[in-house]
């Protein structure tokens, strides 16, 4: 349920990128240091998203640095870290623990259960570190898979509950801005979690799989359906981050929020009408 929130870098200009791939880097060498290898996996560009927004708003003292990296070895990589670089490597552990034990639950997925096996080590550290925020995603967790196993059509209040997930992650303290923020987490989370089934939406209906999508996906008009849904749910994060007073590398978190995801959307959009056409040609 993650890896929507990505760079349009075809709209960046190159020092954007280098700045934002500096954070990525940043992001996958802290998941090394803390967590090693296993942890080093859990990369996503979602949380090199919230390492960012968080690290522009609150201009914590930066460090940078060039390292090699093993998926490139012959080339060195800047990177920047921030305190907010550790906080999202926890977080990216704590969320790609749950989600494994997800797909274990839902679907018996061995590999999943094997891997989940492997964070628990550092998902009990991040959970340490940070007890009550990860006891609240938990819970809303659970919520969430009681509702999936009821076969919820509520498709509002199953993704309003991802959304508040999300709104923990980018909402680290109780300061002026976590209500702005916990805003932009909220419906941030709702648009991952709707475009997430979006995507799948197929699928989980070959596998009997539950999506909330599944019965509007039979409408005539369900691609402008999911589109507008969509587009209501970045516009209110777009929204909630407009109220927060960053100047510094605002210009790459707005590609991203009026971008970037339209980005992702659109590779999906265009992978389901291939489908659809390979089904008609049958």
């Amino acid at each position: 349920m993650f890896g929507y929130v990505i760079i349009n870098k075809g709209d960046m200009k190159f020092k954007e990128f280098d700045i934002y791939h500096s954070y990525y880097c940043g992001l996958c060498q802290m998941l090394k240091k803390q967590y090693g290898f296993t942890g080093q996996l859990t990369l996503t560009y979602d949380m090199t998203f919230a390492v960012m927004l968080l690290s522009s708003l609150y201009e914590p003292e930066v460090s940078e640095d060039v390292v090699n990296c093993v998926a490139h070895p012959f080339e060195k990589h800047q990177t920047r870290q921030t305190i907010y670089t550790e906080y999202g490597a926890d977080m990216n552990v704590l969320l790609s623990y749950y989600k494994c034990m997800d797909d274990w639950a839902d679907e018996k997925k061995l590999t999943r259960f094997t891997y989940a096996k492997l964070l628990k080590k550092g998902y009990h550290r991040a959970y340490n570190k940070y007890p009550e925020k990860a006891r609240r995603i938990e819970n809303l967790l659970r919520e969430l898979s009681r509702e999936e196993n009821k076969q919820s059509a509520d498709i509002d209040r199953m993704a309003g509950i991802f959304g508040r997930i999300m709104s923990e992650v980018l909402a680290p303290k109780a300061d002026e801005w976590e209500e702005s923020l916990r805003n932009m987490g909220f419906y941030l989370g709702k648009f991952i979690y709707l475009l997430d089934a979006y995507e799948d939406v197929e699928e989980d209906k070959k596998k009997q799989n539950y999506n909330p999508l599944a019965i509007c996906s039979k409408k005539a008009d369900f691609e402008e359906f999911a589109g507008h849904l969509l587009t209501m749910m970045i516009a209110e994060a777009s929204r909630a981050f407009e109220q927060l007073p960053i100047l510094k590398n605002a210009e790459i978190l707005r590609n991203i929020l009026y971008s970037g995801v339209w980005c992702r959307y659109e590779m999906i959009k265009e992978k389901r009408r291939q489908k659809a056409g390979e089904k008609a040609d049958e």
